[in-house]
Protein backbone atom coordinates (compact mmCIF):
# COMPACT_ATOMS: atom_id res chain seq x y z
CA UNK A 1 0.00 0.00 0.00
CA UNK A 2 2.02 3.64 -0.93
CA UNK A 3 0.39 6.39 0.69
CA UNK A 4 1.25 9.70 -1.56
CA UNK A 5 0.39 12.78 0.76
CA UNK A 6 1.20 15.04 -2.09
CA UNK A 7 -2.04 14.02 -4.28
CA UNK A 8 -4.66 14.48 -2.04
CA UNK A 9 -4.39 11.97 0.72
CA UNK A 10 -4.73 9.39 -2.16
CA UNK A 11 -4.01 5.67 -1.26
CA UNK A 12 -2.73 3.55 -3.86
CA UNK A 13 -3.23 -0.12 -3.22
CA UNK A 14 -2.86 -3.40 -5.07
CA UNK A 15 -3.66 -7.37 -4.17
CA UNK A 16 -3.41 -10.26 -5.45
CA UNK A 17 -6.41 -12.21 -4.18
CA UNK A 18 -7.82 -15.65 -5.01
CA UNK A 19 -10.62 -15.85 -7.44
CA UNK A 20 -12.53 -18.58 -5.56
CA UNK A 21 -15.95 -17.79 -6.86
CA UNK A 22 -17.67 -18.17 -10.56
CA UNK A 23 -20.92 -17.36 -11.67
CA UNK A 24 -23.27 -16.64 -14.64
CA UNK A 25 -24.82 -13.72 -12.73
CA UNK A 26 -23.82 -12.05 -9.46
CA UNK A 27 -26.11 -9.91 -7.55
CA UNK A 28 -25.15 -7.36 -4.95
CA UNK A 29 -27.08 -6.68 -1.94
CA UNK A 30 -29.78 -9.22 -0.85
CA UNK A 31 -32.98 -7.10 -0.13
CA UNK A 32 -36.05 -8.43 -1.67
CA UNK A 33 -35.19 -6.77 -5.12
CA UNK A 34 -31.60 -8.78 -5.13
CA UNK A 35 -33.67 -11.66 -3.70
CA UNK A 36 -35.86 -11.83 -6.67
CA UNK A 37 -33.04 -10.81 -9.17
CA UNK A 38 -31.03 -14.13 -8.15
CA UNK A 39 -34.03 -16.07 -7.70
CA UNK A 40 -35.18 -14.78 -11.64
CA UNK A 41 -31.98 -15.97 -13.24
CA UNK A 42 -31.85 -19.29 -11.26
CA UNK A 43 -35.07 -20.03 -12.53
CA UNK A 44 -33.89 -18.99 -16.62
CA UNK A 45 -31.15 -21.83 -15.64
CA UNK A 46 -28.23 -19.37 -14.78
CA UNK A 47 -25.63 -20.25 -11.58
CA UNK A 48 -26.17 -17.17 -9.35
CA UNK A 49 -23.98 -15.60 -6.36
CA UNK A 50 -25.49 -13.54 -4.08
CA UNK A 51 -23.54 -11.74 -1.98
CA UNK A 52 -25.35 -10.14 1.31
CA UNK A 53 -23.48 -8.05 4.36
CA UNK A 54 -25.81 -9.27 6.97
CA UNK A 55 -26.24 -12.95 7.97
CA UNK A 56 -29.46 -12.89 6.65
CA UNK A 57 -31.25 -11.48 3.37
CA UNK A 58 -33.89 -9.46 2.88
CA UNK A 59 -32.64 -5.92 3.68
CA UNK A 60 -35.46 -3.44 5.06
CA UNK A 61 -38.33 -5.99 4.90
CA UNK A 62 -35.65 -8.28 7.95
CA UNK A 63 -32.89 -6.62 9.12
CA UNK A 64 -34.29 -3.27 9.19
CA UNK A 65 -37.52 -4.58 10.86
CA UNK A 66 -40.11 -2.55 8.40
CA UNK A 67 -42.45 -5.69 8.84
CA UNK A 68 -44.57 -4.43 6.16
CA UNK A 69 -45.00 -4.44 2.76
CA UNK A 70 -46.45 -1.32 1.49
CA UNK A 71 -48.17 -1.11 -2.20
CA UNK A 72 -49.89 -3.94 -4.10
CA UNK A 73 -48.78 -7.16 -3.08
CA UNK A 74 -50.54 -9.14 -5.89
CA UNK A 75 -49.44 -9.38 -9.47
CA UNK A 76 -45.35 -8.43 -8.44
CA UNK A 77 -44.29 -11.60 -10.01
CA UNK A 78 -43.86 -15.44 -9.85
CA UNK A 79 -40.40 -14.89 -7.63
CA UNK A 80 -42.59 -12.50 -4.86
CA UNK A 81 -45.98 -14.72 -5.28
CA UNK A 82 -43.75 -17.46 -3.79
CA UNK A 83 -42.78 -15.16 -0.85
CA UNK A 84 -46.18 -14.41 0.00
CA UNK A 85 -47.26 -18.23 -0.35
CA UNK A 86 -44.63 -19.14 2.47
CA UNK A 87 -45.33 -16.26 4.57
CA UNK A 88 -49.29 -17.69 4.50
CA UNK A 89 -47.79 -21.06 5.13
CA UNK A 90 -45.79 -20.23 7.82
CA UNK A 91 -48.93 -17.97 8.85
CA UNK A 92 -46.68 -15.16 9.56
CA UNK A 93 -49.11 -12.16 7.36
CA UNK A 94 -51.64 -10.21 7.49
CA UNK A 95 -54.70 -11.13 5.48
CA UNK A 96 -54.90 -9.75 1.23
CA UNK A 97 -56.97 -6.50 2.20
CA UNK A 98 -57.57 -5.40 -1.78
CA UNK A 99 -55.59 -3.42 -4.51
CA UNK A 100 -54.30 -0.25 -4.31
CA UNK A 101 -57.11 2.54 -5.13
CA UNK A 102 -55.68 6.20 -5.92
CA UNK A 103 -54.21 7.69 -2.83
CA UNK A 104 -54.65 4.49 -0.35
CA UNK A 105 -52.09 1.58 -0.37
CA UNK A 106 -52.36 -1.91 1.13
CA UNK A 107 -50.45 -2.85 4.11
CA UNK A 108 -49.94 -6.41 4.94
CA UNK A 109 -47.69 -6.79 8.52
CA UNK A 110 -45.83 -9.56 8.82
CA UNK A 111 -43.17 -10.88 10.85
CA UNK A 112 -39.72 -10.02 9.54
CA UNK A 113 -37.86 -13.03 11.72
CA UNK A 114 -39.66 -15.24 10.00
CA UNK A 115 -39.44 -13.20 6.64
CA UNK A 116 -35.61 -14.18 6.91
CA UNK A 117 -35.82 -17.37 7.22
CA UNK A 118 -38.28 -18.35 4.54
CA UNK A 119 -36.12 -15.82 2.09
CA UNK A 120 -32.83 -17.86 2.89
CA UNK A 121 -34.96 -21.22 1.78
CA UNK A 122 -36.02 -19.49 -1.11
CA UNK A 123 -32.87 -18.92 -2.29
CA UNK A 124 -31.53 -22.67 -1.24
CA UNK A 125 -34.40 -24.03 -3.33
CA UNK A 126 -33.77 -22.30 -6.30
CA UNK A 127 -30.00 -23.41 -6.16
CA UNK A 128 -28.21 -19.72 -5.49
CA UNK A 129 -25.12 -19.68 -3.93
CA UNK A 130 -25.33 -17.45 -0.96
CA UNK A 131 -21.85 -15.14 0.37
CA UNK A 132 -23.41 -13.64 4.06
CA UNK A 133 -21.20 -11.88 6.00
CA UNK A 134 -19.77 -10.69 2.41
CA UNK A 135 -19.27 -6.95 1.75
CA UNK A 136 -18.57 -5.99 -1.33
CA UNK A 137 -15.49 -4.20 -1.66
CA UNK A 138 -14.66 -3.00 -5.06
CA UNK A 139 -14.86 -4.14 -8.91
CA UNK A 140 -12.80 -3.88 -12.18
CA UNK A 141 -13.95 -2.26 -14.96
CA UNK A 142 -12.63 -1.84 -18.71
CA UNK A 143 -14.05 -0.56 -21.68
CA UNK A 144 -17.85 -0.53 -19.65
CA UNK A 145 -17.23 -4.52 -18.73
CA UNK A 146 -17.29 -5.17 -15.38
CA UNK A 147 -15.18 -7.91 -13.51
CA UNK A 148 -14.05 -9.45 -11.69
CA UNK A 149 -14.97 -8.29 -8.23
CA UNK A 150 -13.65 -7.97 -5.14
CA UNK A 151 -15.29 -9.09 -1.83
CA UNK A 152 -14.33 -9.94 1.79
CA UNK A 153 -16.12 -12.37 3.98
CA UNK A 154 -14.96 -14.17 7.13
CA UNK A 155 -12.82 -16.24 4.15
CA UNK A 156 -10.97 -12.80 3.86
CA UNK A 157 -10.44 -10.37 0.54
CA UNK A 158 -11.39 -12.80 -2.42
CA UNK A 159 -12.71 -12.20 -6.19
CA UNK A 160 -16.01 -13.10 -7.76
CA UNK A 161 -16.50 -13.21 -11.65
CA UNK A 162 -19.26 -13.25 -13.17
CA UNK A 163 -20.83 -12.67 -17.12
CA UNK A 164 -23.46 -10.18 -15.63
CA UNK A 165 -23.50 -8.17 -12.29
CA UNK A 166 -26.81 -6.56 -10.77
CA UNK A 167 -26.26 -3.74 -8.84
CA UNK A 168 -28.83 -4.19 -5.81
CA UNK A 169 -27.49 -2.83 -2.96
CA UNK A 170 -29.50 -0.22 -2.61
CA UNK A 171 -26.19 2.79 -2.54
CA UNK A 172 -25.05 2.09 -6.01
CA UNK A 173 -22.43 0.53 -4.34
CA UNK A 174 -21.02 -1.50 -7.58
CA UNK A 175 -22.02 1.51 -9.95
CA UNK A 176 -20.24 3.92 -7.87
CA UNK A 177 -16.58 1.80 -7.94
CA UNK A 178 -17.02 0.88 -11.46
CA UNK A 179 -17.14 4.69 -12.69
CA UNK A 180 -20.86 4.77 -13.05
CA UNK A 181 -22.41 8.12 -12.97
CA UNK A 182 -24.49 8.71 -10.02
CA UNK A 183 -28.09 11.16 -10.62
CA UNK A 184 -28.07 14.40 -8.83
CA UNK A 185 -29.18 14.03 -5.34
CA UNK A 186 -32.18 16.67 -4.57
CA UNK A 187 -31.72 19.92 -3.72
CA UNK A 188 -33.22 19.74 -0.30
CA UNK A 189 -31.30 16.41 0.73
CA UNK A 190 -32.30 12.64 0.24
CA UNK A 191 -35.75 11.32 1.21
CA UNK A 192 -35.16 10.82 5.03
CA UNK A 193 -34.61 7.04 6.40
CA UNK A 194 -37.04 5.59 10.07
CA UNK A 195 -35.51 3.65 12.15
CA UNK A 196 -38.09 0.67 12.87
CA UNK A 197 -37.89 -0.24 17.09
CA UNK A 198 -40.29 -3.02 19.32
CA UNK A 199 -42.39 -2.96 22.11
CA UNK A 200 -43.88 -4.96 24.57
CA UNK A 201 -47.06 -4.07 26.20
CA UNK A 202 -47.40 -5.30 29.73
CA UNK A 203 -49.87 -5.86 32.24
CA UNK A 204 -48.39 -3.10 34.70
CA UNK A 205 -47.19 0.13 33.55
CA UNK A 206 -43.81 0.64 33.04
CA UNK A 207 -41.17 2.71 34.77
CA UNK A 208 -39.55 5.41 32.38
CA UNK A 209 -36.51 3.33 30.90
CA UNK A 210 -34.23 6.20 29.85
CA UNK A 211 -32.42 7.31 33.05
CA UNK A 212 -31.55 11.11 33.81
CA UNK A 213 -29.26 12.98 32.02
CA UNK A 214 -29.28 10.60 29.44
CA UNK A 215 -30.02 12.15 26.06
CA UNK A 216 -32.74 14.92 25.64
CA UNK A 217 -36.26 13.96 26.43
CA UNK A 218 -38.76 15.09 24.69
CA UNK A 219 -40.97 17.39 26.72
CA UNK A 220 -44.16 18.15 24.73
CA UNK A 221 -45.59 16.62 22.02
CA UNK A 222 -45.46 19.59 19.85
CA UNK A 223 -42.03 18.26 20.19
CA UNK A 224 -42.71 15.06 19.37
CA UNK A 225 -41.29 13.67 15.53
CA UNK A 226 -42.93 11.78 13.25
CA UNK A 227 -43.65 8.26 14.60
CA UNK A 228 -45.76 5.18 13.17
CA UNK A 229 -46.83 2.31 15.09
CA UNK A 230 -48.19 -1.24 13.89
CA UNK A 231 -48.94 -4.49 15.10
CA UNK A 232 -46.14 -6.81 15.73
CA UNK A 233 -47.12 -10.13 17.31
CA UNK A 234 -49.15 -10.59 20.88
CA UNK A 235 -48.75 -7.91 22.64
CA UNK A 236 -46.22 -5.87 20.58
CA UNK A 237 -45.94 -2.70 19.12
CA UNK A 238 -43.36 -1.70 16.31
CA UNK A 239 -42.92 2.12 15.65
CA UNK A 240 -41.36 3.77 13.20
CA UNK A 241 -38.98 6.99 13.76
CA UNK A 242 -38.21 9.65 11.20
CA UNK A 243 -34.54 10.37 11.81
CA UNK A 244 -33.01 13.15 9.70
CA UNK A 245 -30.05 15.28 9.62
CA UNK A 246 -27.28 13.49 8.09
CA UNK A 247 -26.07 11.74 4.40
CA UNK A 248 -26.81 8.31 4.35
CA UNK A 249 -24.33 7.88 1.68
CA UNK A 250 -21.18 9.07 3.08
CA UNK A 251 -19.19 6.58 5.94
CA UNK A 252 -18.78 9.09 8.55
CA UNK A 253 -22.63 10.83 8.13
CA UNK A 254 -24.01 7.11 7.96
CA UNK A 255 -22.12 6.58 11.24
CA UNK A 256 -23.78 9.13 12.70
CA UNK A 257 -27.40 8.58 11.65
CA UNK A 258 -27.16 5.37 13.23
CA UNK A 259 -26.09 6.93 16.48
CA UNK A 260 -28.86 9.73 16.81
CA UNK A 261 -31.50 7.20 15.60
CA UNK A 262 -31.07 5.34 18.27
CA UNK A 263 -30.81 8.12 20.92
CA UNK A 264 -34.15 9.60 19.69
CA UNK A 265 -35.22 6.20 19.95
CA UNK A 266 -35.02 6.03 23.71
CA UNK A 267 -36.38 9.89 23.74
CA UNK A 268 -39.30 9.34 22.04
CA UNK A 269 -40.17 6.23 23.79
CA UNK A 270 -39.28 7.95 27.39
CA UNK A 271 -42.05 10.26 26.19
CA UNK A 272 -44.49 7.73 26.35
CA UNK A 273 -43.31 6.03 28.88
CA UNK A 274 -43.80 8.78 31.16
CA UNK A 275 -47.37 9.48 29.65
CA UNK A 276 -46.59 13.34 29.15
CA UNK A 277 -50.21 15.08 28.05
CA UNK A 278 -48.28 18.84 27.58
CA UNK A 279 -51.39 21.14 25.52
CA UNK A 280 -52.60 18.96 23.84
CA UNK A 281 -54.81 15.74 23.69
CA UNK A 282 -54.01 13.40 26.00
CA UNK A 283 -52.71 10.28 24.00
CA UNK A 284 -54.13 7.85 26.48
CA UNK A 285 -57.29 8.87 24.07
CA UNK A 286 -55.91 7.75 20.45
CA UNK A 287 -56.59 4.69 20.06
CA UNK A 288 -53.15 3.54 18.31
CA UNK A 289 -52.08 4.92 21.60
CA UNK A 290 -53.35 3.11 23.95
CA UNK A 291 -52.08 1.88 26.93
CA UNK A 292 -48.42 3.86 26.12
CA UNK A 293 -47.14 3.79 29.80
CA UNK A 294 -46.76 -0.13 29.73
CA UNK A 295 -44.73 0.19 26.60
CA UNK A 296 -41.38 -1.66 27.41
CA UNK A 297 -38.39 -1.49 25.36
CA UNK A 298 -37.63 -5.37 23.17
CA UNK A 299 -35.21 -4.72 20.53
CA UNK A 300 -34.54 -1.97 17.62
CA UNK A 301 -33.56 -3.20 14.34
CA UNK A 302 -29.64 -3.55 13.64
CA UNK A 303 -30.24 -1.44 10.48
CA UNK A 304 -31.41 1.89 9.94
CA UNK A 305 -34.21 1.77 7.11
CA UNK A 306 -33.08 3.60 4.11
CA UNK A 307 -35.13 5.43 1.75
CA UNK A 308 -33.08 6.77 -0.90
CA UNK A 309 -29.07 6.65 -0.88
CA UNK A 310 -27.79 6.74 -4.64
CA UNK A 311 -29.48 6.77 -7.78
CA UNK A 312 -27.38 5.44 -10.52
CA UNK A 313 -27.69 6.91 -14.40
CA UNK A 314 -29.55 4.41 -16.52
CA UNK A 315 -30.50 4.35 -20.00
CA UNK A 316 -33.31 5.96 -19.26
CA UNK A 317 -34.61 8.24 -16.17
CA UNK A 318 -37.89 7.80 -14.60
CA UNK A 319 -39.69 10.91 -13.85
CA UNK A 320 -41.98 12.11 -12.17
CA UNK A 321 -44.24 13.28 -15.21
CA UNK A 322 -43.80 9.65 -16.11
CA UNK A 323 -45.71 8.65 -13.45
CA UNK A 324 -48.47 12.03 -13.20
CA UNK A 325 -49.20 10.83 -16.86
CA UNK A 326 -49.37 7.19 -15.72
CA UNK A 327 -47.00 6.28 -18.71
CA UNK A 328 -46.66 2.66 -20.72
CA UNK A 329 -43.50 1.92 -21.92
CA UNK A 330 -42.58 -0.61 -25.19
CA UNK A 331 -39.84 -1.92 -23.21
CA UNK A 332 -42.14 -1.83 -19.39
CA UNK A 333 -40.99 -4.81 -17.38
CA UNK A 334 -42.38 -3.60 -14.03
CA UNK A 335 -45.50 -1.76 -12.24
CA UNK A 336 -46.22 0.72 -9.81
CA UNK A 337 -49.03 2.53 -7.85
CA UNK A 338 -47.94 3.85 -4.50
CA UNK A 339 -48.19 7.16 -3.99
CA UNK A 340 -45.28 9.93 -4.05
CA UNK A 341 -43.75 9.33 -0.66
CA UNK A 342 -41.23 11.89 -0.33
CA UNK A 343 -40.97 13.25 3.05
CA UNK A 344 -39.56 15.91 3.54
CA UNK A 345 -35.64 16.04 4.68
CA UNK A 346 -34.74 18.57 7.03
CA UNK A 347 -37.98 18.35 9.56
CA UNK A 348 -38.56 15.90 12.07
CA UNK A 349 -42.27 16.61 11.51
CA UNK A 350 -44.94 14.23 9.49
CA UNK A 351 -44.67 16.54 5.90
CA UNK A 352 -43.78 16.14 2.98
CA UNK A 353 -42.60 17.98 -0.36
CA UNK A 354 -45.90 17.67 -1.99
CA UNK A 355 -49.28 18.40 -1.34
CA UNK A 356 -51.73 15.20 -0.01
CA UNK A 357 -53.47 15.90 -3.51
CA UNK A 358 -50.35 15.98 -5.41
CA UNK A 359 -49.11 12.80 -4.19
CA UNK A 360 -51.56 10.64 -5.66
CA UNK A 361 -50.75 9.10 -9.46
CA UNK A 362 -52.14 6.52 -11.27
CA UNK A 363 -49.92 3.14 -12.24
CA UNK A 364 -47.45 3.48 -14.62
CA UNK A 365 -44.87 1.37 -15.91
CA UNK A 366 -41.01 1.22 -15.41
CA UNK A 367 -39.00 0.70 -18.52
CA UNK A 368 -36.24 -2.03 -18.89
CA UNK A 369 -33.89 0.74 -20.02
CA UNK A 370 -33.88 2.08 -16.49
CA UNK A 371 -32.50 -0.81 -15.16
CA UNK A 372 -29.29 -0.47 -17.44
CA UNK A 373 -26.46 1.10 -16.05
CA UNK A 374 -25.36 3.87 -18.59
CA UNK A 375 -21.92 3.53 -18.51
CA UNK A 376 -21.76 -0.60 -18.57
CA UNK A 377 -22.52 -3.34 -20.66
CA UNK A 378 -22.66 -5.61 -18.25
CA UNK A 379 -24.39 -4.16 -15.19
CA UNK A 380 -27.94 -3.77 -14.10
CA UNK A 381 -29.65 -2.43 -11.00
CA UNK A 382 -32.78 -3.06 -9.27
CA UNK A 383 -34.17 -1.41 -6.03
CA UNK A 384 -33.80 2.02 -4.95
CA UNK A 385 -30.45 2.22 -6.91
CA UNK A 386 -32.33 2.06 -10.36
CA UNK A 387 -32.80 4.94 -12.82
CA UNK A 388 -35.19 7.48 -11.58
CA UNK A 389 -35.52 11.32 -9.93
CA UNK A 390 -35.98 11.88 -6.48
CA UNK A 391 -39.89 12.18 -6.64
CA UNK A 392 -40.02 9.13 -9.03
CA UNK A 393 -38.22 7.02 -6.53
CA UNK A 394 -39.99 7.87 -3.70
CA UNK A 395 -42.88 5.83 -5.25
CA UNK A 396 -41.19 3.34 -6.92
CA UNK A 397 -38.58 2.37 -3.80
CA UNK A 398 -41.39 0.26 -2.38
CA UNK A 399 -40.67 -3.32 -1.82
CA UNK A 400 -43.04 -4.59 -3.62
CA UNK A 401 -42.27 -2.45 -6.50
CA UNK A 402 -38.44 -3.28 -6.06
CA UNK A 403 -39.43 -7.47 -6.28
CA UNK A 404 -40.70 -6.78 -9.63
CA UNK A 405 -37.92 -4.93 -10.65
CA UNK A 406 -35.63 -7.27 -9.87
CA UNK A 407 -37.47 -10.04 -11.04
CA UNK A 408 -37.02 -8.75 -14.68
CA UNK A 409 -33.14 -7.71 -14.21
CA UNK A 410 -32.58 -11.56 -12.97
CA UNK A 411 -34.30 -12.77 -16.39
CA UNK A 412 -32.49 -10.29 -18.15
CA UNK A 413 -29.14 -11.25 -16.61
CA UNK A 414 -29.62 -14.93 -17.32
CA UNK A 415 -30.63 -14.54 -21.22
CA UNK A 416 -27.91 -12.16 -21.55
CA UNK A 417 -25.13 -14.46 -20.05
CA UNK A 418 -26.38 -17.82 -22.01
CA UNK A 419 -26.68 -15.54 -25.19
CA UNK A 420 -23.21 -13.48 -24.66
CA UNK A 421 -25.17 -10.33 -25.69
CA UNK A 422 -25.65 -7.03 -23.80
CA UNK A 423 -28.88 -6.02 -22.05
CA UNK A 424 -29.33 -3.41 -24.89
CA UNK A 425 -29.34 -6.45 -27.54
CA UNK A 426 -31.81 -8.01 -25.78
CA UNK A 427 -35.57 -8.37 -27.70
CA UNK A 428 -37.60 -5.57 -25.48
CA UNK A 429 -40.55 -7.17 -26.72
CA UNK A 430 -39.59 -10.71 -25.78
CA UNK A 431 -38.60 -9.72 -22.16
CA UNK A 432 -41.73 -7.61 -21.54
CA UNK A 433 -43.39 -11.04 -22.17
CA UNK A 434 -41.45 -13.13 -20.27
CA UNK A 435 -42.37 -10.73 -17.57
CA UNK A 436 -45.70 -11.44 -17.75
CA UNK A 437 -45.75 -14.86 -17.94
CA UNK A 438 -43.85 -14.68 -14.81
CA UNK A 439 -46.52 -13.20 -13.14
CA UNK A 440 -45.83 -9.36 -13.34
CA UNK A 441 -49.50 -7.50 -13.69
CA UNK A 442 -47.99 -4.49 -15.97
CA UNK A 443 -51.35 -2.84 -16.55
CA UNK A 444 -51.95 0.66 -15.74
Amino acid sequence: MIHDAEKNDLVDWRRRVPLRHEADVAVIGGGIAGVCAACAAAVEGASVILVERFAVTGGNATVGGVANWSGETAGQGAIFDEIIAMQEEWDSIAPYPGPVDGFANTNRVFDHEILAVILQELLLRHGVQLLLHTKFVDVQCEGGILGPAVVAGASGVEALSAKVFIDASGGGQVARAAGCELLPRGERGPIPPSMMYFVRELDEEVKPQLPPGWFEPVEREADMPMTSTWPAGPRGKALKLKVIGHDSGDTIGMTALEIRARRRMFEVLDFYQRDFRGEDTPRRDHPRNANVTRWQFDHCSPMIGLRETRRIAGDYVLTLEDLRAGREFDDGIARGAFYLDGLTPDDEKRTYMLTKEEQVVPPYQIPFRSLIARDADNLLMAGRCFSADQMALSSARVMTTCAMMGQAAGIAAAWCADRDRGPRDLDATELRRRVEERGANLDV
